[in-house]
């Protein structure tokens, strides 16, 4: 889990950077990003072949027993992270947006207003629920 705290800010910087050097140099930078892809899906595929294919089958389905569900679990809190807090975005922006119409018309509405945006945002804290019981169960 550190690894992807540490490594997070790491491949944000690469998007950002990626991002510029597409803005500045056009077309020729994209075609030398997809070929910079395609050789690392190329050098990812040998290597994950080695690797999978270097092991005995009972070190294979020792290893799979022992991580199965655990991972499963953990795979699903972050999906339900993911897609509770995506849906609370674009609940928050489509709900925010009337919110702040509906207020400059009539500004007596904020309390009202600002109780739709909260339930909007309490989709992200089921997701957060929902993760917390599956890494419980992990």
């Amino acid at each position: 889990m550190i690894t992807w705290f540490l490594a997070l800010p790491l491949i944000v910087a690469g998007f950002v950077a990626v991002r510029l050097v597409v803005r500045r140099s056009g077309r020729s930078a994209l075609w030398w990003m997809v070929a910079a892809d395609a050789v690392l899906l190329v050098v990812s595929t040998v290597v994950l072949t080695l690797a999978l294919g270097g092991t005995s089958a009972q070190a294979a389905t020792t290893a799979a027993t022992d991580s199965g569900s655990g991972s499963a679990a953990l795979i699903g809190a972050a999906i339900a992270v993911a897609g509770a807090t995506i849906g609370a975005g674009v609940a928050v922006a489509y709900t925010g947006a009337a919110a702040l119409a509906a207020l400059s018309e009539r500004p007596e509405l904020f309390g009202r207003a600002m109780v739709i945006v909260g339930l909007a945002e309490g989709i992200a804290i089921y997701g957060l629920v929902v993760a917390v019981i599956l890494i419980g169960k992990a």
